[in-house]
């Protein structure tokens, strides 16, 4: 059998268009067609075909044919009569109930864009509503095609100059009314199984060409099928479908189960069904840049397949041979019977297995893109917008919260080691503040010291306790003197020397040096006061004085 990845042209090989995924059932496939009164039936897996039979539908001649539960309560009746009970069908819906179009459109890659390319190029050809038209398609080839005229001609009679050819992917779209896929689904659901796929009819007859191998890879044959109530043409270019065309014909005989129809007679219908082969191939062979076709097969079990095959000898010029699908695909004896009629119900229970699955299914269609919903893009742009942003801020925020953290906890940190040198920082302060205030009186105190050591009487009559001076610039001495009188003399000579002296009080205050008197002076320099430590004399020392003698104060002596 042709493996079917191998029956597309080169040129469609070559694109990179991704195909929709398509149904493909796992195992056992079974393909139902209803062909006027009779039911057949195709079994296949991914690989071989297993089973090929026919049933007749016992529907009653009164019966409605458009009520879809009681084709499928017949429908049931006929599987439960070959002891069949099917998990997975494949159905075909026939070229006269299928708009069929060949439409040439721009190379793209992505199947939603050519879906709404092909969509709003075959709407305006439909012979309904688009709203009530189930749409699907299939790549076919790519050709080069000459682009358009870039300069007008001068005159009416010169040649227009064309601009280089650009590619353009010829397309093969089939259309049914929605209300058809509705039927087979209600068939199946009355019939009791499950409807996987709803292919069209003219490619399963394309697939089991194919699979019959009846023609070279480079002819190109065109299938005449025939049936009770119809007859289609369907041409095979390198194994893939490019034209299809079908009529209803005026019923043979008596059949009163096609509604509507005339019966004629046997070689009314042969010639009918004649001209219109004949039609089919002169619209094929108008078509652009459709190859010729070189065979005709012959397919049908309504008996009348030889003298067609006669007729069409005599009017056209190609080969005209009968098919057996039976012989091509060397079924058991018996299958042969239930195959002469059933090459589209094979090619469709083998398409469904291939690697693809079947590339023309109405119930999963190839679909466009849905239209842009500004308002929700808006909408979701703005939430977008607000969420980054708050995000951002959310990022922001902790970021600046780690940094004041950690700048807590660090002076924390220093703040503790700072409580335990909080006394040696008071003391610090403390001398700090005293040597402010000496600088800030603008006075060195020390020479303060030396200047009232020139203007106090000799040490063996007075010597000091203490010297002490505050932040005010009060200078207090404790002083030790041998005689009150000599305190009294001592504080004329302080005001001699420029010192503001407040009155102090002369108390007793004996001690083992014989100084009896003390007396706790404070003393103020005057603004005006100005010492000159060049110019002061002290007075002597006694020649006992040892009070340099690092010795003598080592022995208790002063």
């Amino acid at each position: 059998m042709v493996d079917p990845r191998k029956l597309l042209p080169p040129s469609l090989a070559k694109l990179r268009l991704k195909p929709q995924r398509r149904v493909r059932s796992p195992g056992l496939v079974t393909a139902l067609d209803l062909d006027g009164t009779t039911l057949r039936v195709a079994q296949a897996n991914q690989r071989d075909l297993k089973l090929v039979a026919t049933a007749q539908i016992d529907l009653p001649p009164e019966a409605d044919r458009t009520d879809a539960s009681a084709v499928g309560a017949s429908v049931k009746r006929a599987l439960a009569g070959l002891d069949l009970k099917p998990a997975s069908v494949v159905m075909g819906v026939g070229r006269p109930r299928v708009v069929l179009r060949t439409v040439r459109l721009p190379v793209v890659e992505n199947v939603a864009e050519l879906a709404s390319l092909v969509h709003f190029q075959v709407a305006k050809d439909l012979p309904f509503p688009p709203e009530e038209a189930v749409i699907d398609f299939v790549a076919v080839r790519q050709i080069q095609v000459s682009g358009e005229r870039v300069d007008a001609p001068a005159k009416p009679e010169a040649g227009a100059e064309s601009g280089p050819p650009s590619p353009r992917l010829e397309v093969l779209v089939a259309a049914v009314k929605r209300e058809t896929v509705e039927f087979h689904q209600q068939l199946a659901a009355a019939a009791g199984f499950k409807l996987v796929a709803l292919s069209l009819l003219p490619y399963g007859n394309s697939r089991g060409i194919a699979a019959c191998e009846v023609t070279g890879e480079p002819e190109v044959a065109a299938l005449v099928s025939i049936r009770p109530d119809e007859v289609s043409v369907e041409v095979m270019d390198r194994g893939s479908l490019v034209f299809s065309r079908g009529t209803i014909m005026r019923a043979i005989g008596e059949t009163p189960h096609i509604e509507g129809s005339i019966p004629i007679s046997e070689e009314a219908f042969i010639q009918a069904a004649a001209i219109e082969v004949v039609r089919s191939l002169h619209s094929y062979g108008g078509t652009e840049p459709g190859r010729p076709v070189g065979k005709v097969l012959v397919a049908g079990a309504t008996n009348y397949e030889t003298a067609l095959l006669e007729t069409l000898r005599g009017r056209v010029s190609v080969p005209c041979v009968r098919l057996d699908p039976a012989e091509a695909l060397r079924l058991p004896a018996q299958f042969r019977e239930a195959a002469a009629g059933s090459i589209g119900t094979i090619g469709l229970a083998l398409g469904a297995g291939d690697e693809h699955g079947l590339p023309f299914d109405f119930l999963n269609p190839k679909r466009p893109a849905p239209p842009r919903n500004l308002r929700r893009v808006r909408i979701l742009t703005g939430a977008t917008v607000v969420t980054v942003l708050l995000v951002l801020l959310l990022g922001v925020r902790k970021l600046l919260i780690d940094r004041r953290t950690n700048l807590l906890k660090a002076t924390a940190g220093e703040l503790a080691d700072a409580e335990k040198q909080r006394p040696i920082y008071r003391g610090l302060i403390g001398r700090a503040a005293v040597v402010e205030d000496w600088v800030k009186g603008g006075r060195d105190w020390l020479q303060h010291y030396a200047y009232l050591s020139s203007v106090l009487p000799p040490c063996d009559e007075v010597y000091l306790g203490s010297l002490v001076v505050d932040r005010q610039g009060v200078i207090r001495l404790a002083v030790q003197s041998r005689s009150g009188e000599t305190l009294s003399r001592l504080s004329q000579k302080l005001r001699e020397a420029g010192y503001d002296v407040k009155p102090f009080a002369i108390n007793p205050g004996a001690n083992r040096f014989e100084y009896v008197f003390r007396s706790n002076i404070e003393l103020v320099a005057s603004p005006k006061l100005k010492i000159d430590l060049s110019k002061l004399k002290t007075a002597s020392r006694p020649a006992d004085d040892a009070s340099l003698d690092p010795k003598a104060w080592r022995r208790g002596g002063g």
